[in-house]
């Protein structure tokens, strides 16, 4: 209350030296023989500027963090106050003495240029209080960052630091490749050079450490950055993604080290919220697959547009507890339930469409380990097919308005039991497409390999690191295209929103990335050195594994959608005596027989490729391989 008062007091003192000021600008110093008449015209307005005051309540904005716009709510207070004073004066004729015409329109300009510049210089005085202590104290303690990035991101960044002294360290620099920013400065911080000198930029202003805040860069750029700063021996962190912050603000407390994801950068997924919200907001969304890396992160997406209820339906009751939980403190206010239920059981899968009738279905219940879908062919068969055709038919049955599976590149002339799995599971998908009803949508979405799921491989080579080495890859050449858990999350709800009834929609994936390159980054940013600290083995391409992912087969071809970030696959049929091919893989797969899946699975996807020893000699020139030798085991060329 106290400091309200103040400020308003001050408020009102500004404006009152405005009218003095006003006279002297308008008449010099004629305006001196005027004195009595300046101070009954500056008395009469008084009331007129503290009534508009107390209604604007100027005094109740931040002056610690005052900015451009607050200056519009105040230049509508002052005009509001210069009509009054102007009605005043000149259309009811007040005596008031000598007032020329011009005086309220100066005494506004003034106003408003002191009232604003009271508030930024308290602004200013509150950022430098601290940087000015710190300095007087001889810089203590503090650490010089040099800061990659002159954008938006590091401008904030700059700001956030010198706003927060205590956090011991001062910018003395930027590094940004940008010509035109060369030289110039941002928030009192100059730009002094680009990010190929950052090492020798570093060392010549003595820098303890390089702040990364570029959150669109490629990781081409990043690895650079990371680069430099390890040559020069200084420590490097960056900032989280902007479009990943909940408010839109940099902190301080934003920093964190380099991982290896961020390497992996492209542009940013920007959403289109409002179909999204269109689709999902009030509807029941069903989630199979809801503990695991992908279902999780679509859960809670989902659970930020306001659905009525969000369904978390898994067979491992310790991961759909464990999402159920954490849904419970970051969206308390939607309705949810955890359903233990595997999808091949159709009986009980039937018994929870019945109970919760869902409206919404995403799909990421699967089996996606290639080398244990090798060994165990009938499971991938009876999980990723036939749990597919189950929600596909209950689907249909139940008037499910929109059923979104998720698929992978793996699907794509597939070498593997996996990837035919799950092109069989489009396939499920399309033709179930064309017999839902009316307002019905069943789509698929094909991506890569996600960073950070389950089973992938940074966290295992990190173990291999953790542990000494060696990290182990497949083939030196081995590559793949990577994206990390809420950015693919993020393109299968905007998927989703598209509604183009049997679609395989593809996304985006930027350039795939060689795995060993992967392996070296990450150890790198462990702090150590590949080959001398950590060795690096290939261990040979195991059945099933490709060398390179593709996104799509040659057939296909893609459509532009109308998100820049996904693309629609012109996806060929999946052939007249689908439903009695589909009926002898699952004979095939209830019979145990490996060679008889395989077999089956090549009649359903002819560009699978069988092993050697499976296929008859006349079948090998049957849709043609891929001929590229083959490779990765689980999803990355990871020997685990």
């Amino acid at each position: 209350m106290y400091r309200s008062t103040v400020k308003f007091a001050l408020d009102l003192g500004i404006w009152l030296l405005a009218v003095p000021l006003a006279y002297v600008i308008r008449l010099d110093t004629a305006a001196l023989p005027h004195a009595g008449d300046i101070a009954v015209y500056a008395l009469a307005g008084l009331p007129i500027k503290a009534i508009g005051l107390a209604l604007s309540r100027a005094e109740m904005t931040s002056w610690h963090r005052v900015g451009l716009r607050d200056l519009g709510p105040l230049a509508v207070t002052v005009l509001a106050v210069f009509l009054a004073e102007v009605v005043l004066v000149f259309v009811l004729r007040a005596p008031l003495g000598f007032v020329p015409r011009s005086v309220p329109v100066i005494e506004s300009m003034v106003a408003l240029l002191g009232l604003g510049g009271l508030r930024f210089a308290a602004r200013l005085y509150f950022e430098e209080r601290g940087v000015l202590r710190v300095r007087l104290r001889g810089n203590t303690g503090v650490r010089k960052v040099l800061i990659a990035g002159a954008g938006e991101a590091g401008v904030m960044l700059a700001r956030e630091l010198q706003r927060h002294p205590e956090s011991g360290r001062r910018p003395v620099g930027f590094v940004d490749d940008d010509p035109a920013k060369q030289r110039r400065s941002f928030m009192g911080v100059r730009v002094v050079g680009p990010i190929s000198e950052l090492a020798r930029v570093a060392a010549r202003l003595d820098v303890d450490e390089v702040l990364v805040a570029m959150p669109s860069a490629a990781g081409g750029v990043l690895r650079t950055i990371v680069q430099q700063a390890r040559h020069a021996d200084i420590e490097h962190r960056t900032i989280p993604a902007l479009h990943a912050l909940v408010n839109g603000t940099i902190t301080v407390s934003s920093l964190r080290e380099v991982a290896v994801e961020d390497l992996l950068r492209r542009d940013p997924v920007t959403l289109d919220v409002d179909p999204i919200r269109a689709y999902l907001s009030g509807r029941r969304v069903l989630v199979t697959g809801a503990g695991g890396s992908i279902g999780s992160e679509i859960a809670r997406q989902v659970a930020a547009f306001g659905p009525a209820e969000l369904l978390l339906l898994g067979r491992g009751e310790n991961s759909v507890f464990g999402i159920d939980r954490q849904l419970a403190k970051t969206a308390p206010d939607i309705p949810r339930r955890a359903l233990i239920c595997d999808v091949r059981d159709e009986r009980s899968l039937r018994a929870v469409f019945e109970s919760t009738r869902p409206e919404i279905v995403f799909h990421a219940a699967a089996h996606k380990h290639v080398p244990l879908m090798e060994a165990n062919p009938e499971q991938a068969v009876l999980n990723n097919v036939g749990g597919t055709r189950n929600l596909v038919e209950l689907a249909t049955e139940y008037g499910v308005e929109r059923l979104v599976n998720v698929s992978t590149d793996k699907a794509v002339n597939p070498t593997s039991i996996m990837g035919a799995s799950k092109r069989v599971a489009e396939n499920v998908v399309a033709e179930g497409a064309q017999r839902c009803g009316p307002g019905q949508v069943m789509v698929s979405v094909r991506f890569g390999n996600v960073l950070g799921s389950r089973g992938s491989v940074v966290p295992i080579f990190r173990e291999q690191i953790a542990s000494g080495g060696p990290v182990t890859v497949t083939h030196p050449e081995m590559t793949r295209y990577f994206m990390t858990i809420p950015e693919a999350s993020q393109l299968v709800l905007q998927a989703g929103a598209m509604a183009e009834n049997g679609r395989v929609y593809v996304l985006d994936m930027g350039e795939p990335v060689r795995i060993v390159d992967l392996a070296r980054d990450l150890i790198l940013l462990s702090g150590l050195e590949p080959e001398r600290d950590v060795e690096i083995e290939f261990s040979g391409v195991r059945p099933g594994e490709k060398l390179f992912e593709e996104m799509l087969t040659a057939e296909e071809g893609t459509d532009a959608s109308s998100h820049q970030k996904i693309f629609v696959a012109r996806k060929s049929g999946s052939g007249d005596r689908f439903a009695e091919g589909l009926e002898a893989l699952f004979e095939a797969a209830a019979s145990g027989d490996d060679r008889a899946i395989r077999a089956a699975f090549h009649v359903l996807v002819p560009t699978y490729t069988r092993p050697a020893e499976d296929a008859v000699e006349s079948e090998t020139t049957v849709g043609g391989s891929t001929g590229d030798g083959h490779a990765i085991l689980n999803e990355a060329g990871v020997q685990a």
